[in-house]
């Protein structure tokens, strides 16, 4: 199916080989390259529709983005034009990275402003979910590992996002992989712009204190995130986990399953009223979440596992530590000089070391003590 992007068509469906529109008479092909193929959804700058790009062999599938603003008002719409031209801008810049959507084109076309980006086929957080319920704590982290280190790409361009929310989060289909979209209300940073009030702009429950009165910073996009993450831990709205009253966040008391104190501080400082007690930068968190994951230099299982049985065994009296008759035994059967002595009689071991079942441990000092036997004969 071809579909017509004129938004006043009244029957905006076509057969798939169409180049106009049956009903309106309107170009289908974009550049006489892109044609789109069903609506994907809509927000306040425009609309966007699944496309297929005919000008490659294999037609794969992209995104078309149409600038059509919800607003009303000459310098409204001019600062919706800005902030779609900037998105393509952003878009180029950004799109090299492989969890950023590349930028395809960027145009005008019958009077209208497009842009076509690389398709991830997925579903963004906001669906995910509403399918698959609450994430847990390992989800979460998972979710910092994944997008702390795009948000440093994005940053270290000096560029903030402005708008971090579970919809402009997807999750790809075939590898679980995330992607952060929606650039729209991206801004740039410079010297000076971040000590200057600019435009408030963001979703509401995710944006920032700072943000809200037009100083966006590095720091307001970690607040999102944030807000992101207990959003996604709780499944209530985020303007439900904040308490005016006393001005804390309340997300605790709204868990579906609980999380460690590590996660939960890491999260608490995401999300600090005031910039200079946040995390300043997405490198920060990464550290933090890191610090708390043991290095392959730790000690092994095996012997800690050693080490720590042999540490409960020393705690106990002798006369109930196997361990130390057994020690016992080889120090009685062997001298300083390290001859051995001569048996007297087979031992008589306790009825509790006899049905003890042996361990690891156990059978380590039976070779111990054939070894001896074997080097003093």
């Amino acid at each position: 199916m071809s579909y017509c992007l004129n938004p006043n068509c009244p029957n905006p469906q076509n057969p798939e080989t169409s180049k106009f529109c049956l009903t309106c008479g309107q170009k289908l092909l974009l550049k006489d390259r892109y044609r789109a193929k069903k609506p994907l959804g809509q927000g306040g700058f425009g609309k966007t529709f699944l496309a297929t790009d005919e000008d490659k062999p294999s037609k794969p599938l992209c995104v078309i983005k149409q600038f059509l603003p919800q607003a009303q008002g000459t310098s409204t719409l001019e600062k919706a034009a800005e902030l779609f031209e900037r998105e393509a801008i952003r878009l180029d810049e950004l799109g090299k990275h492989p969890q950023i959507p590349d930028l395809l084109a960027y145009f005008i076309q019958d009077n209208q402003q497009y842009l076509v980006q690389e398709f991830i086929a997925g579903d963004d957080l906001g669906k995910v979910i509403n399918k698959e319920g609450n994430f847990n704590e390992t989800q979460i982290r998972g979710l910092l590992n994944n997008l702390l280190p795009v948000l440093q790409f994005v940053h270290q361009h000096q560029v903030i996002h402005r708008d971090i929310k579970p919809e402009n989060i997807i999750r790809r289909t075939q590898d679980r992989q995330l992607f952060l979209v929606d650039f729209g209300a991206a801004k740039a940073v410079t010297t000076t712009s971040l000590h200057k009030t600019g435009t408030s702009i963001g979703s509401a429950g995710y944006v920032s204190p700072e943000q809200a009165i037009g100083r966006a910073t590095f720091a307001s996009d970690l607040y999102s995130l944030g807000v992101t993450c207990i959003y996604l831990l709780t499944e209530v709205p985020p303007m439900n986990l904040f308490d005016p009253g006393d001005g804390n966040w309340i997300w605790r008391d709204f868990l579906r399953e609980p999380v460690s104190d590590n996660l939960g501080k890491i999260l608490t400082k995401m999300l600090a009223g005031g910039t200079n007690r946040r995390y300043q930068t997405a490198g920060e968190i990464i550290k933090d979440l890191q610090s708390q994951i043991p290095t392959n230099n730790s000690v092994p299982k095996t012997a800690a596992k050693i080490v720590a049985t042999s540490a409960q065994n020393q705690a106990k009296p002798a006369n109930q530590n196997p361990i130390y008759s057994e020690l016992l035994e080889i120090k009685s059967e062997f001298g300083q000089t390290g001859k051995q002595k001569q048996p007297n009689s087979p031992k008589q071991k306790s009825s509790s070391n006899s049905t003890r079942p042996k361990s690891q441990i156990d059978l380590e000092l039976e070779q111990l003590k054939s070894e001896f036997r074997e080097g003093n004969k």
